[in-house]
């Protein structure tokens, strides 16, 4: 017998000081201090009484006090379609912040009174000035002086837009960090990215923002679908990624209530409302708007009658583009001095980087302090996560209370890249002190990226349809959420689009902001457009890799429309902005310039029409470069503590390897022959709870045992302690002698089919179980693939992908795996679950092949009635506890009911009942049944043959369900 080392105490007093210490670290590390105390109100405020109100609208709300008060406070304003509910996460965590934070329903929407204007400034805006009054009373809040408190506002999307309007409104409003929002609502919902000149502004993501857009149909439909009632997609509700956030490509995004830029959407206010007109709830409740058959739902007669036109005739009048700008924030932001923190998405197909970089403009033409934020979110991406959370904390810190460091100005840009390092986004932010283009800034370095192609013939097919596709509003934060489907859901349709491609990169191209590109476009003569309609198209920039692989930035597109071309096919020159992007185009990819004549989620001409499209000559996409430096997150500490734990585990491991060697010593002689056996095994967990109590039994070679027991009885807790999943509180498990542990040797001898088995679906059935092979680490020659399979029973079947299998051929596949090396213990928990009649035949078969060899099977099944069939032997447990174990006959025929076929059923019978302790003899058919009580079977067969009768058959009479149900207590009826 090999000698055990002997282990000096001092070395594992040396182990456990490190882990202890490791362990120390790590919980000091990611310990803190408990969530600051949060206390709230619920509110009913008084709103402005715009006109056409019959009164003042009372407004929902929620106030949120922090443990120290008086304190500065920021006003939190939710997306579209949702109500304070949506954003009670945010104001929360300014409140932990140590804010007073206040955040209410917007008029029409939650318990709010009112109908939606959008942010008019008669009406949501002046609901604003209100609660700012309100503010301006309270004793909890700072005051800059009279009426006049210390106060902050931000908000994502709808909630953002009012931000800027209250600012611009309201000088009492101290600093605002809006999120995923608009500059002009017109733009945003029709916008054109083409001029016929060449002027466009400096900054890095300008855009053309010319008139007579292109309906943005999908984003406007999910819009007006929000307000009058349909609730649920205008706005992310998940956190978008940031560095170190887990992949998230398996599990889609769950809405995380704990984020700034929106919140959940779907209003969850419930019971009374105060809407206009006795109304319950308000937008994105039931019961709102087309429930009372106005298809208006809450929205303002103008509004609505707005939506109607753009919807049904694709083109806005000059009444509906004067009335959506008359509600945007570029009414406003000349008037916008205050510090102002512009967070924009760089997954956003609603409102992009054009938005933001057009804020930031005129706020800093107004004399505004603006820093800028590119997150890899937006609607289409998701909210600001944690980290950036914390920032729009942290701007509110320094500019309401003059605390922490000064956020700067500037720009800072998030860079997604291809690669993921150990499940884990590689994302980064690259940050500069200065807004390109601004006043006093150098404008934008852009770099020229020639694109090659000849003049193209591209056609608008009869009413639009079939469309390309670019993006899925309303679906893409679950596509944005994942690297696999991210930009490569667009396609461009045969006929419909031009392509222009550029050469292989020499260097790596950092895309940040919206490119540009000269563009001729001429109609065919015989098939122009309609002169009211001109030409409208849509131009986007793909990241092609060299097996053409081509990714979508952003799934953005830039739509244009080109009024009037001449009919005599002359050409019209045009510079394009393309969508705002941030995108690393890699050393020897390209990209190419496409431009198609439709796309699903905008209004195009019902009339066909054919267009030829070619780069301006010596023209190139001029891609904007914004250089910066990368944001420093800090010593890496958490790694430090890491290799310290590593180290510390690395001893103890070393010690538990000697004691579990010595574990592995513990044989029982006697038993090295036998399979299984259990004494006295118990499971306790805590709370009182025992699931196996004082279980014992014992399983022979070749034999096939049936774990029987009623739900709850504690099959699958013994079953689990058999595998050394978990640990028995009491009692021992051997293996052919052998102790079982967790980890221990003598498992390799066990094949075990537990609570289900996973496969790859897109390889065949034999790769699978080679795989599982290999990754056990022992030679490919113990597999015994073949035998498994012969067994199995799979045939050919096995060389097709798993996808293709039936259920039952999973299961056998499963089988099969647990049949690999051919363990000499077979353990199955529910083999035949889900299965067929046939199958559950086949199975059957299966196992009782495997038996043969001379190996033994323990099965754990509810189908009693297949137990009976295949097993030789049952154990059969009741509320953790064994009630019965041995030979299936000897179970089902334990009461003394038998039951006879024979050629004279009357003549039997009366054989029978002549017999002394025979009772209760009755005629079935062929079959004679009889409880024979104390006397054997086979006596009673003589006296039937004695007597001349022919027997063809004898038995017990019950089956095994029924002694199975008088074991447990639950003898059946009669």
């Amino acid at each position: 017998m090999p000698r055990i080392p002997h282990v000096q105490p001092r070395w594992v007093a040396a182990g456990l000081v490190a882990v202890l210490a490791a362990a120390g670290g790590l919980v000091w590390l990611n310990s803190g201090d408990d969530p600051a105390e949060v206390t709230t109100r619920e509110l009913t405020l008084t709103g402005a009484q715009g006109p056409g109100d019959p009164a003042a609208v009372k407004l929902d709300a929620t106030l949120y006090l922090p443990e120290q008060t008086p304190a500065p406070a920021v006003i939190v304003a939710h997306g579209f379609g949702g109500s304070k509910q949506s954003v009670d996460g945010d104001a929360r965590e300014l409140a932990q912040r140590g804010f007073v934070a206040l955040a209410y329903s917007a008029r029409g929407f939650g318990r709010s009174e009112g109908q939606i204007a959008l942010n008019s400034l008669a009406y949501e805006v002046a609901d604003a000035r209100k609660v700012v009054d309100w503010l301006g009373e309270r004793s909890e809040v700072t005051q800059d002086g009279d009426g006049d408190p210390k106060v902050g506002v931000t908000g994502g999307s709808y909630g953002g837009s009012l931000s800027l309007l209250l600012a611009g409104t309201d000088k009492r409003v101290d600093a605002l960090a809006p999120t995923i929002t608009y500059n002009d609502l017109s733009q945003a919902l029709l916008p054109n990215s083409a001029t016929t000149g060449d002027t466009i502004p400096g900054t890095p993501a300008a855009n053309a923002f010319a008139d007579d857009g292109v309906f943005k149909r999908s984003w406007a439909g999910i819009f007006f679908a929000s307000g009058a009632g349909g609730g649920g997609l205008s706005n992310p509700t998940a956190d978008a990624v940031e560095e170190g956030d887990e992949d998230d490509d398996i599990d889609m995004p769950s809405g995380n209530t704990g984020g700034s830029g929106g919140g959940t959407e779907a209003s969850t206010d419930s019971g009374p409302g105060a809407g206009t007109g006795g109304a319950t709830s308000g937008a994105g409740q039931p019961g709102a708007g087309p429930q009372a058959g106005n298809p208006c739902g809450k929205f303002r007669p103008e509004f609505c009658a707005a939506y109607a036109e753009v919807a049904t005739t694709g083109r806005a009048s000059k009444q509906t583009v004067d009335l959506l700008r008359s509600v945007s924030p570029s009414q406003v932001t000349k008037n916008i001095t205050q510090p102002t923190m512009l967070v924009q998405g760089e997954q956003d197909t609603l409102f992009g980087l054009d938005q933001a970089d057009a804020n930031a403009r005129e706020i800093a033409a107004a004399g505004g302090r603006v820093k800028v934020v590119w997150y890899t979110g937006g609607h289409d991406g998701g909210r600001p996560g944690p980290e950036l959370r914390g920032q729009i904390a942290d701007w509110f810190d320094f500019h309401l209370r003059g605390q922490g460091t000064d956020p700067g100005e500037g720009l800072s840009y998030a860079v997604q890249g291809a690669l993921r390092v150990q499940g884990a986004p590689s994302v980064r932010t690259v940050s500069t002190g200065a807004y390109p283009g601004l006043a006093g800034n150098d404008p934008t370095e852009r770099r020229s990226v020639p694109v090659f192609g000849q003049e193209q013939t591209i056609i608008n097919p009869p009413g639009g349809n079939p469309a390309s596709v670019s993006s899925l509003p309303g679906l893409g934060s679950i596509i944005g959420s994942s690297s696999r489907l991210v930009g490569r859901v667009s396609i461009d349709l045969p006929g419909q689009a031009a392509r222009f491609m550029s050469k292989p990169l020499t260097s790596q191209l950092l895309i940040a902001g919206a490119s540009t590109v000269r563009l001729r476009v001429a109609a065919v003569p015989g098939a122009a457009p309609p002169a009211s309609e001109g030409a409208v198209l849509f131009a986007k920039l793909y990241d092609v890799g060299p097996d053409g692989t081509r990714i979508l930035p952003g799934s953005a597109v830039s739509p244009f429309r080109v009024p009037a071309l001449p009919e005599d096919g002359s050409p019209v020159e045009v510079t394009v902005t393309l969508p705002g992007i941030v995108r690393p185009i890699e050393t020897d990819r390209t990209i190419e310039l496409v431009v198609s004549t439709t796309d699903q989620a905008y209004a195009t001409p019902a009339q066909s029409a054919a267009y030829r499209v070619s780069v301006v000559e010596g023209a190139a996409v001029e891609a904007p470069v914004v250089s910066g430096t990368r944001s420093d997150t800090g010593p890496p500490a958490a790694p430090l503590i890491g290799i310290a734990i590593v180290l510390g585990l690395v001893v103890v491991a070393a010690v538990w390897g000697v004691f579990r060697r010595r574990r592995a010593t513990d044989l029982d002689p006697t038993l090295a022959e036998v399979p299984l056996v259990i004494e006295g095994l118990s499971k306790k967990y805590p709370g009182g709870v025992t699931a196996v109590d004082d279980l014992s039994f014992r399983v022979e070679m070749g034999q096939v045992l049936g774990l029987l027991g009623p739900n709850g009885a504690g099959k699958t807790t013994s079953l689990r302690m058999l595998m050394g999943l978990i640990q028995p509180s009491g009692g021992t498990i051997r293996v052919f002698g052998h102790k079982v542990y967790s980890g221990a040797p003598v498992l390799s001898r066990i094949g075990s089919f537990v609570e289900g088995a996973g496969f790859l679906p897109h390889l065949s059935g034999q790769s699978n179980l080679e795989l599982y092979w290999a990754a056990t680490g022992r030679p490919p020659e113990r597999a015994h693939i073949e035998e498994a399979l012969e067994i199995a029973g799979l045939g050919k079947a096995v060389h097709r992908r798993v996808r293709t299998y039936s259920q039952g051929m999973r299961q056998r596949l499963a089988i099969a795996q647990a049949m690999l090396g051919l363990p000499d213990l077979l353990v199955l928990d529910e083999p035949t679950n889900g299965l067929d009649p046939p199958q559950i035949h086949q199975m059957r078969a299966v196992l009782r092949r495997y038996a043969s060899t001379g190996r033994t099977v323990v099965v754990s099944s509810h189908l009693l009635a297949e137990v009976e069939q295949t097993c030789d032997h049952v154990v059969v447990m009741h509320q953790g506890r064994l009630v019965a174990s041995g030979n299936v006959e000897e179970i089902v025929g334990g009461s003394g009911e038998a039951t006879f076929r024979v050629d004279r059923p009357d003549d039997a019978a009366e054989v029978l009942r002549a017999v002394e302790g025979v009772d209760s003899v009755e005629v079935d058919g062929n079959s004679v049944h009889a409880d024979l009580d104390s006397l054997p079977r086979a006596e009673a067969l003589a006296k039937l043959v004695g007597a001349g009768v022919a027997v063809e058959q004898a038995g017990p009479r019950r089956r095994l369900e029924d002694a199975f149900l008088q074991l447990v207590g639950e003898e059946t009826s009669r």
